[in-house]
This record gives structure tokens, sequence and C-alpha cells, in this order.
């Protein structure tokens, strides 16, 4: 296995409420010095839920998305809170986000998005045995709740409004996982 780089220094470029844009000298192995940056993440992470209800049905959420400036079909997601089990915050975003909470929590996998600049985790949460429980969210609008067809990808993916790759790979993960 390769040597990581060492990193001579850091610094940081901007930081905004929600962002910290890092700055790294680094010297790799073969004597090479170079400059990278990277956004820096809570260290906290975040969590993706899977809700499947009992028939084989999950609930998506749409959402406005900033990055993308349009509504976007996705999972529930949302931030672990400082101190908060990743299941505990799993069960919490679905009651804020979806109205239900769930009996059952299984962490899945956990996820990165573009590792060579930023440093965030998802954490893939798959819930049944949902039962009605809502809680109130910090969404600036209502989220609209859209039941799919677990068996029926194939046909979400040929949708211009579901577009998210961490939402592809846990309704992917998750399909295999109860096949068993």
């Amino acid at each position: 296995m390769r040597k990581k780089p060492r990193i001579l220094s850091s610094r940081t470029v901007a930081r905004s409420r929600l962002f910290h844009v890092e700055e790294l000298e680094l010297e790799f192995s073969n004597g090479v010095n170079t400059r990278y940056e990277r956004l820096v993440g809570s260290g906290r992470g975040a969590v993706l839920i899977v809700p499947v209800m009992h028939d084989g049905t999950v609930l998506l959420i749409r959402e406005y998305a900033a990055g993308t400036d349009r509504y976007e079909l996705a999972l529930p997601k949302g931030r672990i809170e400082t101190g908060e089990d990743l299941l505990l915050a799993a069960n919490r975003e679905i009651m804020e986000e979806i109205g239900y909470g769930a009996r059952t929590l299984t962490h899945l996998t956990s996820l990165t998005v573009a590792p060579g600049y930023l440093s965030h985790t998802t954490h893939v949460v798959l819930a049944q045995d949902l039962h009605e429980q809502r809680l109130e969210g910090d969404e600036p609008e209502e989220i609209e709740v859209v039941p799919w067809p677990l068996s029926d990808i194939e046909q979400l993916l040929l949708r211009d409004d579901f577009t998210e790759a961490r939402s592809i790979a846990a309704l992917y993960l998750t399909r295999e996982r109860l096949k068993a």
C-alpha cells in the first residue's frame, strides 16, 4: 500500500455558514510537493434514509435543491447533530421529513462523494416497520412525499428530477439487501 502524503501545512481559504475551504500543502513519498484544496465537513457526517413500507414502496421526497436550482426527488436526509447516534439521527430525520418513524433501522454502508476534494461521509440507513410519527423540522416549506415501488428503480432513473447519486446507490443497495 502506498504511503500517504505528508501534510506540510494547512490554512483556511474561505469559511461560510456551511462550508470550510482548506488549502493543504502536501509532500508525496516521491518528493513532489503540491497544494490541494478541500471542503472540510463537520466530521459527524449525514444520514440518508431509505424508508421502505411493508409493501415494498419507498418514500421519496421532493424538495428544492439550491445546487441545481430546481425541485429534485431524493431520499430523506440530514446532518447528524453533535453527540447524536447515526440511527437516532436517521429516525429523527424521517419523522421530520416524511412523518414516519421506524421500528427497525439498519446501517447499510457509508458513502463519500468526490473524496478528492470533499471530506464528507453519508451513512445510508434502511428504515423498516414504519409507523406514523411526525416531528417539527427546520425545512422552509412543506416537503412533498412521493411513494415509489422499490421494484421499479429503472423507471425512476428515467426521470429528469431524480439525479442524486447517493439516492440512486442507496436504492440499489436496498433492493439487493431485501432480496435475501
